[in-house]
């Protein structure tokens, strides 16, 4: 999961419980009615910032305005928030779920699952633009048969995020940034060695987000962390892919020293390393840049993304909006309209990046206002746009987007929560205790994980 939304995560540990409650109460909800007073089509829907966020709701309280005005038949009323996890299960279980509802990526299935979607299949055949998003990111909103249960408007993949800084000062040529573990390996000890508290690599080992890394890590080399045998899913990371990986990290925390003494470490801690300038290397998603630069004085010049080391994938993320089951067609048609209009609209692109120019915030990462989610003529138009208002190196960041395109996006696994918090304990051995036993370590996780993983259905 990226920076940005790993606070709302814990929602996925309620939504199977959620669902199950759900299920009932999805069709017995009656339709409250399609229309406001002057004949107009009333849709409910969420994501309206809170008013912490200032810039983001300024923004999108101006795009609710612009679009009732250039929309006078749809009226929209917006509801505060994402998925809050203290009501969200309250919501689907009582009927007052949202008309267009936010999710994340690993989300769709089991709302599909659990007929907890509008089939929005019928209704899509003119939004414009749609052929145009990349056909993976529209896969993850589709049953078995292929039908289309909801829309993406945002998506991340991990990479390795790097001090360009710190590579030139090592003897590395930050212009080619590590392609194997191995390099990365080599690297780090290199960095390490520039001593002064300099760390070469670091990773997370703490509040599921250890088991989040490991998750990226392995996906990086080919690696299964859950797998399906037939109707149920299973663990699938005892393997000799996984205990590589793990003598990797214990080579470089133990043997080359190079990924200092300090461990249990999570985003903050190795954030503030990175914008201080000890740092070498972490995995990271393109959203952790900024929050480098705006939080712990970093510079964007100073940095470089890669794809994720290993070649073989990368753990994807994102966000999305789907449709409640019992809205009417009208509300679904009013629903498809402001999503496309809002979110999916390459003619508001450059508007966008202009209200980020305004408030000094980057232009030039594969994230908001020019998301990487375009094929074609409308992924060209937006990378031109971007690279015309840049205001920041964009070549530094140039081969994560190129490299990261060849690899296998890999969603995280059901249940990811319960399976993070089993693989904590896994990378806290092995960063931990230098005499860790891997067979050990795994077999344990394991069996958690497959207890976690009854409840998927």
């Amino acid at each position: 999961m990226s920076a940005a939304t790993r606070s709302r995560r814990t929602v996925v540990l309620l939504l199977a419980a959620a669902l199950s409650v759900a299920a009932a109460a999805a069709c017995s909800k009656s339709d409250s009615g399609d229309s406001a007073a002057g004949g107009k089509v009333t849709i409910t829907v969420n994501g309206r910032p809170p008013a912490t966020q200032a810039f983001e709701r300024k923004v999108f309280d101006q795009d609710v305005k612009d679009f009732e005005a250039s929309h006078p038949d749809i009226h929209i009323d917006a509801k505060e928030g994402f998925m809050d996890p203290k009501t969200f299960a309250a919501k689907l279980g009582s009927g007052r779920l949202e008309d267009v509802y936010y999710v994340y990526f690993t989300d769709p299935a089991q709302l599909i699952a659990r007929r907890q979607a509008a089939d929005i299949t019928d209704y899509v055949k003119d939004v414009p633009h749609l052929s145009a998003l990349q056909p993976a990111l529209l896969d993850i909103f589709k049953d078995g048969n292929g039908r289309l249960y909801g829309l993406p408007t945002a998506n991340y993949s991990m990479g390795l995020l790097y001090s360009r800084t710190l590579f030139t000062r090592a003897g590395l040529n930050p212009d080619q940034p590590p392609s194997t573990w191995d390099e990365v390996r080599t690297a780090a000890k290199k960095i390490a060695a520039l001593g002064n508290g300099t760390v070469g690599y670091a990773d997370f080992s703490k509040n599921n987000q250890g088991g989040w890394h490991l998750t990226a890590e392995l996906f990086s080399v080919g690696a299964e962390v859950a797998s399906k045998d037939g109707d149920k899913w299973k663990a699938a990371f005892n393997t000799a892919e996984t205990r590589q990986m793990l003598q990797t990290l214990h080579d470089m925390r133990w043997t080359d020293n190079s990924m200092g003494t300090k461990q249990l470490l999570e985003i903050p801690d190795v954030q503030r390393m990175m914008g201080a300038g000890k740092l070498g290397m972490y995995v990271a998603a393109p959203d952790n840049v900024p929050t480098l630069v705006k939080q712990f004085q970093g510079k964007y010049d100073t940095y470089g993304l890669a794809p994720m080391p290993g070649g073989k994938g990368t753990l994807i993320g994102g966000e999305g909006y789907m449709i409640n089951p019992k809205a009417s067609p009208a509300k679904i048609k009013a629903g498809l309209t402001w999503l496309q209009w809002k979110f999916l609209n390459p003619d508001r692109t450059e508007l966008n990046i202009k209200r980020f120019l305004d408030s000094d915030l980057p232009i030039g990462l594969a994230t908001p206002p020019t998301p990487d989610i375009w094929t074609g003529a409308e992924q060209t138009a937006t990378e031109t746009l971007k690279n015309k208002y840049a205001n920041i190196p964009v070549k530094n960041y140039e081969p994560f987007l190129t490299g990261s395109k060849n690899l296998t996006g890999r969603l995280e696994p059901p249940n990811a929560q319960e399976i993070y918090a089993a693989l904590d304990s896994v990378m806290q051995g092995v960063l931990t205790n230098s005499g860790a036993n891997p067979d050990q370590l795994l077999s344990t996780a394991e069996k958690k994980v497959n207890s976690a993983l009854l409840a998927v259905k």
